[in-house]
């Protein structure tokens, strides 16, 4: 008797297109590749989504309603509200592993940008980060590792333009790790609102 076998869970098919995506500039982005990493074949995933068009549609929508963009998040035990707060570094950290991936990575947002069906997805998922710094920044307030004075909303569309605009400027200036180049601006955006400057 044949076994059948278990279906793929979409998350699991998103999670390999972002894994592809980190390798692969969008022109290199193929159905065969992204079913490869799936552990599918490319008609599958055509039966499953329709197009690869579909498919990146499917993702980015999965995207802006989850926050998910399928990257381990940072391990925030035993990490203070604050130490939380500054491994917002991390994914964009990723995005810029080597000048390469960050030059990928911009081509994948300038597609973005310039398509409407993924423009409003690439919104709705910034838009849920930063609620999701203002949360964070929140935190830290009540912890009393930001000053309970600190202007939350503002904070956090504030560190937002400081994690895209650091990973910008480290794409055009590549000195040292990508990593180092974001956490000291973004180090610079919360010092004034630290109770303990370390």
């Amino acid at each position: 008797m044949r076994t059948r076998r278990k279906k793929i869970a979409d998350s699991t098919v998103f999670e390999a297109i972002v894994r592809v995506m980190m390798r692969a500039g969008p022109d290199e982005l193929t159905l065969a590749a992204i079913a490869a990493e799936a552990g599918l074949t490319a008609s599958a995933l055509v039966q499953r989504f329709g197009s690869k068009r579909e498919l990146l549609l499917a993702h980015a929508r999965f995207a802006a309603t989850t926050g998910d963009i399928g990257m381990q998040p940072p391990a925030s035990r035993g990490r203070s509200a604050l130490g939380i707060l500054r491994s917002a570094v991390d994914p964009f950290a990723q995005l810029a592993s080597s000048p390469e991936a960050a030059l990928r990575n911009l081509a994948y947002l300038q597609r973005d940008l310039g398509d409407p069906a993924l423009y409003g997805n690439l919104r709705q998922m910034n838009r849920m980060a930063r609620s999701h710094y203002g949360q964070l920044i929140a935190d830290a307030v009540a912890a009393g590792e930001l000053r309970p004075d600190t202007p939350v909303a503002q904070l956090s569309r504030t560190m937002e333009m400081a994690l895209i605009g650091s990973f910008l400027t480290w794409a055009i200036y590549r000195e040292g790790p990508a990593k180092q180049w974001i956490r000291r601006d973004l180090d610079a955006v919360l010092r004034p609102y630290q109770t303990r400057v370390s």
